[in-house]
């Protein structure tokens, strides 16, 4: 009878390192959120199209230099974890969550911050008089996602603080 192959687990100094890359980039990530939560608010509370088209040319430059880089590399280095350790990615319902709000966050990049900043930063970058355009919805968007992003990320940490639940799925034993 042959046993189930065993995984290969990250040695106790390569984890440690996966493990404090992970810690920093999802700290970081958090921080630069918060940054663009800031930026979005204050260009949204602008009154002068050149301001605010200054403000939300930031936004987009603090999404896409920190937050994108620093949420990738918070999902890869998470996944590096799981595999690598006795955690796994889908074997506890605490791990599959911060995965899953990860990707949210990802996804509400994409989705939303994205094309409200594309939106926002054309609206104001045309000559226009000195009075910020009316840019509807689009300028809150970018504040609600950052806001979002920044609760998703806090649930994340107290998942891996607290780590609820039990295992997803058991695996089968043979009889001996």
């Amino acid at each position: 009878m042959t046993s189930a192959p065993q995984r290969r687990r990250l040695s106790s100094r390569a984890r440690k390192l996966v493990l404090v890359v992970h810690v920093i980039s999802s700290v970081a990530l958090v921080g630069s959120s918060a940054g663009v939560l800031i930026i979005a608010l204050s260009a949204a509370a602008a009154d002068e199209t050149v301001a605010a088209h200054a403000l939300y040319t930031s936004m987009r430059t603090a999404v896409f230099a920190l937050a994108v880089p620093l949420s990738f590399i918070a999902l890869g280095s998470g996944i590096a974890l799981g595999l690598g350790t006795k955690w796994g990615v889908l074997r506890h319902g605490w791990v599959t969550a911060k995965l899953v709000l990860l990707v949210v966050i990802i996804l509400t990049g994409a989705l939303v911050v994205r094309p409200s900043m594309d939106h926002v930063i054309a609206a104001t970058a045309a000559p226009a008089p000195a009075a910020k355009p009316d840019l509807g919805s689009s300028e809150w968007e970018p504040v609600v996602a950052a806001a979002s992003n920044i609760v998703l990320a806090a649930a994340a940490v107290v998942l891996a603080i607290f780590k609820p639940g039990g295992r997803l799925r058991r695996r089968a034993t043979l009889p001996a």
